[in-house]
């Protein structure tokens, strides 16, 4: 039996495998896909990091790779190039001696009287291990194994926080500009009818009211102007109704004597190594999509993610192909997207877009403790069984793009709205190992450094890939001592695994 068995080669879970296997356990690392590296090495090159001074352990064992591999400073480059990144992780786990396997996809865990005794990969291959780490995006293992978690966005009531829920219609760079119809026979908005693509058409919620909405999704691109850029092609299946919100918008940015560059929907600049850009999406009109899609994603069977995955990379191939090419976009748009392509030498096996979804929120674990806002907010709290540390931003991005009514005279104007984004700064946070571990009464030999407990407003500050890289690292080391003393997680020293990080330059405290 295997001591260590690791779901999902994300960053978490490379970190989680890489760290055990140096502990001396046996480790079988399980990938659904065929790369590893997750988010790191699927587009987000672009590292977002909040406090420097937090970012040790293997985060920090990261950052130096980069630099060496490039024959530069530390930090000189805001992060690597996607291949380069994968090339770093597979070194890792290569050295270690993980044994890794991709196409294993989970289909189900067998857990009895809270413990997992194996899980069941689309092969009918069952795979069995002492100590179970889910580092998945979605959270597939914790549910599997009949885990308690939570989705999308809670009620302020829950847990007393002032970020959750609905958020207000508020103006700024990220919702559309005003007088957006969303109907598509009617520009003016008055007349109603059929709701336009790209709108997530269900009554809002009322604001503070829970309801479930989850983080866009969307997909990260790594652009080039280099002589052997990829082209933006049009697509078999090209919409071209799928776009006429985009026209009007840039028509109402036109009519209000608003000037808009690519670059303030894509982020083009040149922010990685060898000239090449990590686009993302930026303001109301993006590679996000925000009708609605990702809310069923965390919970939907193999078949439906896959549809909805295609519905993503659909609508980033043919965003950059609508800002490069259609006659409503301004020709200093479409000129300036024209100078960019696809980098040739990243992702050719899929097509020059990235591997990996930005599955920037599924599945929370209801673990031992939930970290909120109120641990990050208006100071941090001390947590005695602190694993790592977090600093970046509380960052909800937006959740949805809607329409209402609104009174005007002489009778109300449908209009479109861009909701859910938030941005409130913090300082440096600890993060407790109890957010990591399930229930004792729910199972006690799973680590969670993903999908870990935490509502919904404190999941938008941990979710960096630095902070899912120091908590796989604590992961790794925490299973490694539940296997070694047979105990549950919940009841190992934790202090044996703080005293390992802090030898392996993890930064507990500040």
């Amino acid at each position: 039996m295997t001591d260590v068995v690791v779901y999902a080669a994300t960053s978490g879970g490379v970190c989680a495998a890489v760290a055990a296997a140096r502990a001396g356990a046996s480790v079988v690392l399980l990938e659904p896909g065929r790369h590893v590296g997750g988010m790191t090495s699927g587009g987000l090159g672009y590292t977002d990091i909040g406090d420097v001074r937090v970012v040790g352990g293997m985060a920090g064992d990261l950052r130096r790779a980069i630099a060496d591999w490039y024959g530069v400073a530390e930090g000189h480059y805001a992060g690597p190039e996607p291949h380069v990144a994968e090339a770093i992780y597979l070194r890792w786990l290569e050295e270690a001696g993980v044994d890794v396997r991709f196409g294993a996809a989970l289909t189900a865990a067998d857990a009895d009287g809270g413990v997992i005794r194996s899980v069941e990969l689309a092969d009918g291959s069952p795979v069995t291990g002492a100590v179970f780490v889910d580092a998945s995006y979605e959270g597939d293992l914790l549910a599997a194994a009949g885990v308690p978690h939570a989705l999308g966005r809670e009620d302020r009531s829950l847990y007393g926080e002032r970020y959750a829920g609905r958020q207000e219609l508020v103006p700024g760079r990220h919702t559309v500009p005003p007088w957006i119809s969303p109907f598509a026979g009617d520009v003016s908005g008055a007349a109603g009818g059929e709701v336009l693509p790209q709108l997530h058409d269900r009554p809002l919620a009322d604001v503070g009211t829970g309801d479930g909405g989850v983080m866009s999704y969307g997909y990260r691109v790594c652009l080039s102007q280099a002589a052997d850029r990829v082209p933006f092609e049009r697509r078999d299946g090209y919409d071209d109704a799928y776009w006429e919100l985009g026209r009007r918008i840039f028509d109402q940015w036109r009519r209000d004597g608003v000037e808009v560059r690519a670059g303030q929907l894509l982020g083009l600049e040149k922010n990685l190594p060898n000239d090449k850009c990590d686009g993302n999406s930026i303001g109301p009109f993006s590679l996000s999509v925000l009708d609605g899609s990702a809310w069923a994603y965390p919970e939907a069977g193999p078949a439906e993610r896959e549809r909805i995955r295609l519905h993503h990379v659909h609508h980033a191939r043919d965003f950059l192909y609508f800002l490069s090419h259609d006659p409503a976009v301004p020709a200093s748009v479409r000129e300036e997207m024209q100078a960019w392509g696809y980098a040739a030498d990243e992702f050719a096996d899929t097509g020059h877009l990235p591997h990996q979804l930005y599955v920037r929120e599924a599945r929370r674990m209801l673990g031992e403790y939930v970290l909120t806002e109120h641990d990050l907010l208006p100071a941090a709290r001390p947590q005695h069984d602190v694993v790592a540390m977090g600093s970046y931003h509380i960052d909800v991005r937006e959740v949805q793009r809607t329409w209402r009514w609104v009174a005007e005279h002489p009778r109300p104007v449908g209009m479109v709205f861009t909701e859910g984004y938030l941005s409130v700064p913090v300082q440096p946070y600890p993060i407790p190992y109890r957010a990591l571990v399930p229930r004792y009464a729910d199972c006690t030999n799973l680590l969670v450094p993903v999908c870990l407990s935490a509502s919904h407003v404190a999941f938008a500050s941990v979710r960096m890939e630095v902070q899912y890289q120091m908590l796989g690292h604590a992961a790794g080391l925490a299973a490694v001592e539940a296997a070694r003393t047979v105990r549950p997680v919940q009841s190992i020293d934790v202090s044996r695994v703080q005293d390992a990080l802090r030898d392996a330059g993890q930064v507990l405290a500040l």
